[in-house]
């Protein structure tokens, strides 16, 4: 039985078994649907969270089948349509609820400029002033989604037990679904939970007795007027048909609680009524003797008649919105200064009903209010030149507005003349999400997954294919959701040949197939899937195709006009990042092979000493900078360790490393003392006029004696790790930095290590980022080093770079080298 569908309450309980079980991607009807007997415990859920923090509304996600996106589930609170543009998101999105989901924990944003610093695409969908949590609804090893509530921003935090409290709600809520398997996701629309209006207030217009056994009710005149139903045939489901869809189940358990309980309840519902408007009613249901019998009581929620009348006497104009943005009542003076009719307004949003209205700007001031929670007011001219003013009061349950008469106004900022029809919120959302992602991509595998991960998500699709044209042939740059093997036979398919992904390529005009039939007579033969829908877009940049893009659906559908023309728009930006892309890849190769060339290309053996190094260009740039290590025996039968770090990342900083790691080479090579190695080495910068600074490690060691001569450069320490374990950092003389004055000298510092003692010499990329100073860096790596299982130079020096290598947004380069003395050194 679909959700949204009434049934008779008397009829057999829903489905509860599992359907076909499925491994790959979702197709026709082997999808699993919600079970309905889960969405009370979706609904309470929800309103349990919303309750316990105080907060005016909340979400809930659900995983999709297929566990790529979160869907919406449920929400209490918070008008739908608000959140049209996060209705679905992909599970790796960079949102609050994605990385909640993934992460497993509780993230709590405390107003919009937080929202902005932390989750800038979140403040692009939502610009509005809010505070949130969001908690992962999670029982043992099972995640289900996630729950987002909302409060009014005011700057300051939740408090801890706040925090707990919905982390409480969301494990409860999960422990609660384990029954139901895979039966609860976020495929079906969502349930909306009416939220309980304090006080109860409202017009009594009749009652109906209810038994829940047969199904049957009998309902009193008075309420029959009100349902206009006509000659009523008794049974409960010709009642429910005037419900609105998504009321009808948590109507129906709750009458069937309420039953089983012996106890009382209370309960909204919308009532639709015959003109396409909706009325809201409180229902107060009773037992009695018999246990499967309720009488209900029905209120007028919509207005009380006597605050009606008050309001009528007004000569203000007073109008009343619900949630979802909906006109539920105007008075006499609203109806003059708005020069509407009530007939006109009742059960339609202002900006559908009145044209003049009809700017996104007026919109989003009811957006604003109904999410920060906040009055807000504005001005609008009605035509031909009558201004009015605006103030808006919100609160969970819907907005109460005021119209008054005002002077012209001098806000640019607002539309003075009827606006055409705005772009739907969810399309242009899209086009934002994946522009931004596509901003942070670099190179064309990150393009490839900023693709993948956007465009399924927000628009519902199974399958993904990304196509480069390279040498009059289509090449598969990156796939998703298809069979094995499914698009092995098309690589390397001629651009010329007559297939849907081909001809859009040499065409440039997208094709749109939105049944299998549409497909098959379009292209006899061509071989399927199980998809019911596809779009075969065009990448198109600077006037000339770069590629084609294919999407699947598993179902038939409509591609709407707005369809349309975003995905089309999201192929110009694909192809545009495209070709970003493959530019940089290109001047990325010619920089990483510089750089190679630059770094030893393989560590000299030492008697008596191992070495090894790691080196890891930083994620963001070029890939290149200006870390350079070096071990260079003499011929004394010691060895200078060095590692040093010019400034900077670019193709002149790795040029300038080049250059001193070449000088230092020449300067150590033979019995100079490291100290005038350093200040010659600091001469020929200056002389080099690069504009450049440098940071230098110098170690003259005689593996035999054990004995060390270091010098430092405005670089950080080497630590220590002696053989039983206990692990220090270095204490060595510290000079300024190479290249800022010819007069400097640089202090040595001589010592003698312990047989089998473990040096590590480190730039600072590995050890500073913006969560940690250079001291909680070196202090970290230092304890590391110290609770290494392995001293073993391959997989120590792995671990010792590992959080850096996790790293997918590292600003600086790193370079690592490491050397353990023999246990026999020394005299």
């Amino acid at each position: 039985m679909h959700p949204g569908v009434p049934a008779d309450p008397s009829g057999p309980p829903p489905r509860t078994d599992p359907g076909p079980a499925r491994t790959g991607p979702p197709s026709g009807d082997a999808r699993p649907h919600r079970d309905t007997a889960a969405e009370p415990l979706l609904a309470d859920g929800l309103l349990r969270a919303v309750r316990a923090t105080a907060a005016y509304g909340g979400v809930l996600y659900l995983h999709s089948a297929d566990r790529r996106s979160l869907a919406v589930a449920a929400v209490v609170g918070i008008p739908l349509n608000l959140l049209e543009p996060f209705r679905r998101i992909a599970v790796a999105a960079p949102l609050p609820v994605a990385d909640s989901y993934r992460g497993g924990r509780t993230i709590v944003l405390a107003d919009a400029d937080d929202t902005m610093r932390r989750y800038p695409r979140l403040a692009v969908g939502l610009p509005y002033a809010h505070a949130s949590a969001t908690t992962p609804v999670t029982a043992g090893d099972r995640t289900y989604g996630a729950i987002a509530v909302f409060w009014p921003a005011d700057g300051t935090r939740p408090p801890a037990t706040t925090r707990r409290q919905l982390r409480t709600a969301g494990n409860r809520l999960a422990t609660a679904l384990l029954p139901y398997g895979d039966r609860v996701g976020g495929e079906e629309p969502p349930v909306v939970v009416p939220l309980p209006v304090p006080g109860g207030d409202g017009v009594r217009v009749g009652f109906f007795d209810w038994d829940l056994e047969t199904g049957r009710i009998a309902v009193d005149e008075r309420l029959r007027e009100i349902l206009g139903t006509g000659p009523f045939d008794g049974r409960g489901a010709t009642l429910l048909e005037r419900v609105a869809p998504e009321d009808v189940t948590l109507l129906r358990e709750a009458a069937r609680r309420a039953a089983r309980q012996g106890r009382p309840f209370t309960h909204r519902v919308r009532l639709r009524d015959p003109g396409g408007g909706t009325r809201q009613l409180d229902l107060h249901g009773q037992p009695v003797a018999d246990p499967a019998r309720l009488v209900v009581a029905v209120l007028d929620a919509t207005a009380a008649a006597a605050a009606t009348a008050a309001v009528e006497r007004l000569r203000d104009g007073v109008f009343a919105l619900d949630p979802d943005g909906r006109v539920g009542y105007v008075n006499r003076s609203a109806e003059m200064l708005l020069h509407s009719t009530r007939a006109d307004l009742l059960g339609r949003r202002p900006w559908d009903a009145l044209g003049w209205l009809g700017d996104p700007a007026y919109e989003d001031r009811y957006r604003s209010a109904m999410l920060s929670q906040q009055p807000t007011a504005f001005l609008a001219r009605r035509p031909p030149d009558h201004w009015l003013a605006f103030s808006l009061y919100p609160d969970a349950h819907g907005l109460t507005g005021r119209i008054v008469p005002a002077a012209p106004s001098t806000d640019t900022t607002l539309p003075e003349a009827p606006p055409p029809t705005p772009a739907p919120l969810g399309g242009v959302y899209h086009l934002l999400q994946l522009a931004s992602a596509l901003t942070e991509a670099v190179t064309v595998r990150e393009v490839a997954d900023a693709v993948t991960d956007q465009i399924l998500p927000g628009f519902g699709g199974q399958e993904l294919a990304l196509y480069l044209a390279r040498a009059g042939r289509m090449h598969l740059l990156t796939q998703t959701g298809y069979p094995e093997g499914f698009l092995d036979p098309f690589e390397g398919t001629p651009i010329r040949a007559r297939l849907p992904g081909t001809e859009v390529f040499t065409t440039g005009a997208p094709v749109f197939f939105e049944t299998p039939h549409e497909l098959s007579a379009a292209y006899p033969g061509i071989p399927r899937d199980e998809m019911g829908a596809w779009a075969f877009l065009p990448l198109i940049a600077s006037g000339h195709p770069v590629g084609s893009l294919i999407l699947g659906f598993d179902r038939p559908r409509v591609f709407s006009a707005e369809d349309r023309s975003v995905l089309t728009a999201l192929g110009g930006l694909i192809a545009q990042a495209l070709e970003r892309a493959r530019l940089y890849d290109a001047e990325s190769a010619v920089a990483r092979g510089l750089q190679q060339a630059l770094l030893p290309h393989r560590l000299p053996a030492v008697p008596g000493l191992a070495t090894t190094a790691r080196y890891l260009p930083g994620t963001r740039g070029m890939d290149i900078g200006g870390d350079w290590y070096d071990v260079l025996p003499t011929p004394d039968g010691g060895v200078v360790l060095i590692i040093g770090d010019v400034e900077g990342h670019s193709v002149k900083a790795a040029a300038l490393m080049g250059q001193l790691r070449s000088a230092v080479r020449a300067f150590a090579s033979g019995d100079e003392p490291v100290e005038t190695v350093a200040r010659r080495t600091n001469q020929l910068l200056l002389d080099l006029d690069a504009g450049l600074l440098a940071s230098c490690c110098l170690l003259r060691l005689h593996p035999a004696t054990r004995t060390l001569r270091a010098v430092r450069a405005g670089h950080p320490p080497p630590l220590l790790r002696e053989p039983d374990g206990r692990t220090t950092v270095l204490d060595l003389d510290g000079g300024p930095l190479l290249g800022i004055d010819g007069g400097f000298d640089f202090p040595a510092t001589e010592t003698r290590l312990p047989p089998g003692a473990t040096l590590v010499l480190y730039t600072d990329g590995l050890v500073e980022s913006a969560t940690a100073t250079l001291a909680e860096g070196i202090d970290r790596l230092r304890t590391a080093l110290a609770h290494a299982p392995t001293l073993d130079l391959e997989p120590l020096a792995d671990l010792l770079v590992g959080r850096a290598r996790q790293d997918g947004w590292r600003a600086d380069d790193v370079a690592v080298l490491v050397a353990r003395l023999g246990e026999g050194s020394g005299a």
